[in-house]
């Protein structure tokens, strides 16, 4: 396992992450996607801190809080052992005020997520989503606060948009507050929409992304194969429609490519998927989940060797899409190309 810093900050966290979504299983959605309880947790931690990861994610959204208690019991002992990362602004019920980043909302939820996590501060505090109805300073004076008090030492966003971000960071250096380090974004090879504005971003300001849904949502596990529908037990029968929308045809072309190269590397599906992702430029860390403790084992084989050039080259190659306006020119037109950011 490799450590990289998030963005230019002085976090280091482990190149795979962990995420906690499977924990709890309260609601239909979450039980979906998996119901691990304290005692699976603690064995899924096990397997984790065997394998060298430190980041841990999750957030009070995930089993209406239920996520943060099963985490929070699992990691009894061995806290300083592991990067902590929560998430909120999204609603947590239909209460006024229950929703968003307000100075009392966050004040409030940072609580009551420390009491969940069983813990004194959080290593890594992300807005889960842009709240539009409070203004900028009111968040990054609260999110100061409470870096001063000691109950966050980093802070980040999560699905913003890149005006949303540059805002942010453009406010936090003007008026001196505590600047965002990283992006918790959704990004697969079967979604590359994060390079057209987010990634270039990102690498300006120093801003690290943390990659939710590496596996595009389910699709690129080794289960869903090109012209097959779902299996029967997939979580997508009852999550799909809440996910990132994926085109047909370049999940076909991706998942084949991806098929042969398991043929030819002795490796599986989501381990290539997830090894593509971990050269791509501006990523601190790629968020990997499981329900099963063989599912975490596989997904954490997508570390310690590489794809060669000519391997990368074949999925970029049917994983690239057209681009959206405004972008399109910079990648049709040659005498536009010294303008593009080099990256991607």
């Amino acid at each position: 396992m490799d450590y990289r810093r998030v963005g230019d900050s002085g976090l280091m966290v482990s190149e795979l992450g962990f995420g906690t979504a499977t924990f709890g299983g309260v609601g239909d959605f979450f039980r979906a996607w998996g119901s691990t309880d304290v005692d699976g947790a603690r064995r899924l931690l096990d397997i984790c801190g065997d394998a060298g990861v430190t980041l841990l994610d999750t957030a009070d959204v995930y089993s209406h809080g239920r996520a943060e208690e099963v985490l929070g019991a699992a990691l009894t002992g061995r806290r300083d052992d592991f990067v902590l990362s929560t998430k909120a602004a999204l609603p947590m019920s239909e209460r006024p005020g229950d929703l968003g980043t307000s100075r009392s909302r966050l004040l409030r939820v940072v609580d009551d997520a420390l009491r969940r996590l069983r813990t004194d501060h959080i290593d890594l505090f992300q807005l889960h989503g842009h709240d539009d109805s409070t203004p900028v300073d009111e968040v990054l004076a609260t999110l100061d606060s409470l870096v001063v008090a000691g109950k966050i030492r980093y802070t980040g966003v999560s699905n913003f948009s890149g005006w949303q971000l540059m805002r942010s960071l453009a406010h936090a250096d003007r008026h001196h507050r505590t600047r965002h380090i990283a992006h918790q974004v959704y990004y697969s090879l079967v979604g590359r929409d994060y390079e057209w504005e987010l990634m270039p971003l990102g690498a300006a300001e120093g801003v690290g992304a943390i990659v939710w849904s590496p596996l595009g949502w389910g699709r690129l596990t080794g289960r869903i194969t090109a012209g097959q529908s779902i299996p029967a037990g997939s979580r997508l029968h009852v999550t799909a429609d809440a996910g990132p929308p994926v085109d047909d045809a370049v999940l076909h072309r991706v998942v084949t490519t991806l098929q042969d190269l398991a043929d030819e590397t002795g490796r599986t599906v989501p381990q290539i998927a997830l090894n593509w992702l971990l050269r791509r430029p501006t990523v601190s860390s790629v968020i990997v989940g499981a329900r099963t403790e063989a599912q975490l084992i596989e997904n954490l084989g997508a570390v310690g060797w590489e794809l060669d050039d000519d391997q990368v080259r074949r999925l970029d190659e049917v994983s690239t899409v057209e681009a959206p306006y405004p972008y399109f020119p910079y990648r049709r037109q040659e005498g536009f190309a010294r303008l593009s950011p080099p990256m991607v």
